[in-house]
């Protein structure tokens, strides 16, 4: 491999705030206020979704901020794309390991970027046409743009305009979340401000925190937090890895680790009280609907809720005074929050072909299609999307649990001592060298054998072409694993 080839790889940060703001773009997109409430909605029992908070919180601190440590510290040392990192740091036999730590983020950005062309139609609709009046006229747009070709073509758009933000590496990716983070996150907090002043949000933001003590005996609650946690923070994709690779040495991890897993996971907080507080504002206190019947309906707007933020965010700005300008800032910051976590999924694999001595532009043209080619089902089919978003989303799990092995692999003590000797940075102690060892790869395989106990119940576990079931994520993962294991030697002589 010859690095000369692209200049893009010696490339740097100019500044730790640059940093700071492209890896909350990782971290903030619609993971946050597209998937947590749904996520949150459907984990919710008959009186409140705090058991699911409860473990959402627990796995912040027990895995998702110290994988993030572990990618950084990772990343800043062997200045390489996922692969390259696997290879360089755990011996030519792993290849395969970063080769499918690499392809989780690159399957969910078959679907993602079909979530992130709606964000781009509603913001072009909320340009260009009234607000929804009621639950009927927003479920019409909602249906009416699903039921057409338009979720292909700006699914192939997103997938092009991403592109073109990584196109000459990082430093233009830096100038892109500069503007991006900062505005997103002005339009967050002017739409929270004015969902809990609305008459009713209490009893949704209420039913939100309150936690339903016996649902934490469910191994599903544990798993959708998990897997939520990992969604919101990036923890796991490899992500912060490959931008690990751009740090400079002086770049701490420990405190950008932190700032960045606890950031993310407030932007998730304020999208949920956002969207709980307006659908019970709506229907509960405005059309006489009971809980139940709302909860029921949360569940329902659209396979495994998927249309939540998209039918009921209209509703809320079309209650509100210049509420038709708010509905375009927000769709716009959606939009940003997509594109920020988007151009970084498509950083990762194209880094990856990079350093097996492609140039860089050619990787982006590469990767483009191939993730337009992939994801047309997605954009076809909610239901495929839906089960994509599961089998992949627990797919997260699995690869937290690689890159925890990566880091035993080197030597936790040793790592620890590397990412302790940088001045300036929080110290980071003990707790993190036993999580990383013994909490993150038992916690996963003991999560993993206790849902599939679980799913021996009546069901249908055992059928791979189920939506939801654990026999669909183990024929998917073992398609890929297979592959990648046979093809482990050649993949490995192309990074070294």
């Amino acid at each position: 491999m010859n690095n000369s080839i692209d200049k893009s790889i010696d490339q740097r940060f100019t500044s730790r705030w640059g940093l700071i703001l492209s890896a909350l773009g990782v971290a903030i997109g619609t993971g946050n206020i597209w998937r947590f409430p749904r996520i949150a909605a459907q984990s919710g029992g008959d009186t409140g979704a705090g058991a699911f908070l409860i473990a959402w919180i627990c796995f912040l601190f027990l895995w998702s901020i110290p994988l993030i440590i572990a990618e950084y510290a990772s990343g800043r040392k062997f200045r390489s794309g996922v692969v390259g990192v696997f290879v360089k740091g755990m011996g030519k036999r792993f290849a395969w390991i970063g080769s499918f730590v690499a392809f989780v983020p690159l399957a969910i950005t078959f679907f993602y970027t079909v979530v992130v062309g709606w964000c781009l139609y509603y913001f072009v609709y909320m340009v260009f046409n009234p607000l929804p009046t009621d639950f009927e006229s927003s479920m019409m747009i909602w249906d009416s743009y699903q039921n057409s070709l338009w979720p292909v073509a700006t699914h192939a758009l997103a997938a092009f305009v991403a592109a073109l933000a990584i196109w000459k590496g990082i430093r233009s990716i830096e100038r892109v979340n500069k503007i991006l983070i900062p505005s997103l996150l002005i339009i967050v907090i002017l739409s929270v401000i004015r969902a809990i002043t609305l008459p009713g949000a209490g009893d949704g933001i209420a039913y939100l925190f309150r936690p339903e003590w016996s649902q934490l005996g469910d191994p599903k609650i544990w798993l959708n937090a998990l897997t939520q946690n990992a969604w919101d923070t990036g923890a796991g994709w490899g992500l912060f890895l490959t931008y690990a690779a751009y740090m400079k040495k002086e770049h701490g991890t420990v405190g950008n680790a932190f700032l960045t897993g606890i950031g993310n996971n407030t932007i998730s907080i304020l999208a949920g009280i956002m969207i709980f507080g307006t659908v019970f504002a709506v229907l509960k206190y405005e059309m006489g609907m009971t809980e139940s019947q709302v909860l029921e309906i949360m569940k329902t707007s659209g396979p495994a809720s998927t249309g939540l933020t998209f039918i009921w965010m209209p509703q809320l700005f079309q209650k509100m005074f210049g509420g038709s300008i708010l509905s375009i800032l927000f769709f716009l910051g959606l939009t940003f929050a997509g594109f920020s976590s988007l151009i970084a999924q498509l950083e990762l694999p194209t880094r990856v072909l990079v350093d097996t001595g492609i140039k860089r532009n050619r990787a982006i043209v590469i990767i483009v299609i191939l993730v337009f080619i992939f994801g047309i089902p997605s954009a076809r089919n909610l239901n495929f999307l839906s089960n994509q978003d599961f089998v992949w989303g627990v797919a997260l799990m699995i690869s937290g649990a690689m890159i925890a092995w990566l880091v035993i692999k080197q030597g936790v003590s040793n790592v620890q001592t590397e990412i302790n000797s940088v001045k300036g940075d929080k110290h980071l102690g003990n707790g993190w060298k036993y999580i990383i060892t013994w909490f993150i790869p038992f916690g996963a395989v003991i999560l993993l054998i206790w849902w599939l106990v679980q799913s021996f119940v009546p069901g249908e576990w055992y059928n791979p072409f189920s939506e939801f079931s654990f026999m669909s994520c183990i024929f998917q993962w073992s398609i890929v694993i297979f592959f990648l294991v046979l093809l482990n030697k050649r993949i490995a002589k192309l990074f070294i």
